[in-house]
C-alpha cells in the first residue's frame, strides 16, 4: 500500500464504534496526504471536507504568543517588562516581579480561572459564569484577578489560561486594537489564512463544524454549545482548517510574521514540563536525545481536539482537526511510524 493507503485505512479502521470525526493534513518531503472524515453537522448531514473550519481550543494560544513577540519586535514592550507596566489594571494580590515571559511561559504563578491541575470538568466553570457571558479578554478577569498567587514568579512550570488572558489583555493595551482584529490582521492577514478566526459559537459562518461531546454509556450526543465560551480569546477558541495551519507555519518559517531572532525565542524549549517535553512561547517542544525532534501546539475542549505539529527530524507537518474528542493522538503516532519507516 502506499503511504496515503496506509493513512486512510488505519484511520478508517481504528475504531468503528465510535469512527474519528476530522480532517487530516500531513506533508512530508515527497509525500503529501489529506483526509477528511466524518460529519461537520449531524442533524443536516453536513460531510467534512478539507475547507471545513474547526475549533482548535488551546491550540491558538500559538498565536498570542507570535502577537507577543511581534510587539516586542517593534519595540513596544520587552519580554522583561513588568505585568504592572504594560498592563493599567488592578491585582491586589499579584506578585509585582510577574513579567512578559512569565506569562509566556506559565511559570507566572498567578491563580488560573481554569486550573486544569485541579479541575476536569470544563463545563462546571459556566454554573457561576455564564459561557454567553464571556465575550471579550476582559470578561474573564472577575474570574481571578483578586485571587491569590499559586507560587512566586518562576518557581515552576503550571500550565495558565489566566496568563494567556493577560498576554491577550497586554496585546490590546500595547497595540490599540482589539485582540481579534490584531490577530485577524497581523497573523491570519499575513499568513492569508482566510478560513480562520476568532468566531461568536451563534455566529459560525459557513463550513464550520459543529464541535460533538459523546457518551459511550447510551450512545447519545451533544453540540458543545454550551460548553465553551460564546466566542474564542487569547487562550483558546479559534477557529481554522488544516490548510489554514499549514499557511501558518510556512509563514512562520517564511519570515511573514517575525525575523529569524524572534523565530527562536518563540520556539526556545524554556521550560521542562516532563521527561523531554518543554515548552516554549506557546508551543511544546518534545526534544529526543537532547535534540528538537517537533514543534507542536495542541488544543482540547469538549467537542475540540487539535494537533499541529512540525517534526524537524521527519522534516514532515502533520495537522488534525476534529469535533470529535477521539483518536488525534493515536493517528499522530501512526503519521510518525510510517515516517519513519
Amino acid at each position: 500500500m502506499t503511504f496515503q493507503q496506509k493513512i486512510e485505512t488505519f484511520i478508517k479502521g481504528y475504531d468503528e464504534e465510535l469512527p474519528f470525526s476530522g480532517a487530516v493534513f500531513v506533508q512530508g518531503e515527497h509525500t503529501r496526504y489529506e483526509g477528511a472524515f466524518g460529519l461537520a453537522n449531524r442533524s443536516e448531514q453536513i460531510e467534512i471536507t478539507l475547507q471545513t473550519r474547526f475549533g482548535m481550543a488551546s491550540g491558538c494560544k500559538m498565536f498570542t504568543a507570535v502577537a507577543i513577540c511581534q510587539l516586542v519586535e517593534k519595540g513596544m514592550l520587552t519580554f522583561d517588562t513588568y505585568l504592572n507596566k504594560c498592563l493599567s489594571i488592578s491585582f491586589p494580590h499579584f506578585d509585582p516581579s510577574i513579567t512578559v515571559h512569565h506569562l509566556l511561559t506559565h511559570t507566572s504563578g498567578i491563580p488560573d480561572y481554569f486550573d486544569e491541575e485541579v479541575m476536569s470538568d470544563f463545563e462546571e466553570l459556566w454554573k457561576a459564569v455564564p459561557m454567553y457571558a464571556i465575550k471579550s479578554p476582559a470578561d474573564f478577569l472577575p474570574m481571578f484577578q483578586d485571587n491569590a498567587m499559586k507560587f512566586q514568579p518562576g518557581e515552576t512550570f503550571s500550565y495558565s489560561n489566566a496568563g494567556y488572558i493577560l498576554l491577550g489583555l497586554i496585546v490590546e493595551e500595547v497595540s490599540g486594537q482589539s485582540f481579534p482584529d490584531y490577530v485577524q490582521e497581523h497573523i491570519f492577514r499575513a499568513c492569508e489564512m482566510s478560513d480562520s478566526g476568532y468566531f461568536r459559537m451563534d455566529q459560525l459562518p459557513e463550513r464550520t463544524a459543529l464541535g460533538y461531546i459523546d457518551s459511550e454509556e447510551d450512545n447519545s450526543w451533544k453540540t458543545n454549545i454550551y460548553s465553551v465560551p460564546i466566542v474564542g480569546g487569547p487562550d483558546g477558541g479559534a477557529f481554522t482548517t488544516v490548510l489554514d495551519l499549514e499557511k501558518f507555519w510556512n509563514g512562520l518559517w517564511a519570515g511573514k510574521l517575525l525575523g529569524p531572532d524572534y523565530q527562536e525565542k518563540l520556539l526556545t524549549p524554556y521550560e521542562n514540563i516532563e521527561g523531554e517535553l518543554y515548552y516554549g512561547y506557546g508551543v511544546r517542544i518534545l526534544k529526543k536525545n537532547d535534540e528538537i525532534y517537533k514543534y507542536l501546539s495542541i488544543g482540547y475542549d469538549p467537542g475540540v481536539r487539535m494537533h499541529s505539529s512540525v517534526n524537524v527530524k521527519l522534516k514532515t507537518q502533520t495537522h488534525i482537526l476534529a469535533n470529535v474528542e477521539q483518536h488525534v493522538v493515536p493517528i499522530v503516532w501512526e503519521v510518525d511510524r510510517l515516517f519513519s519507516e
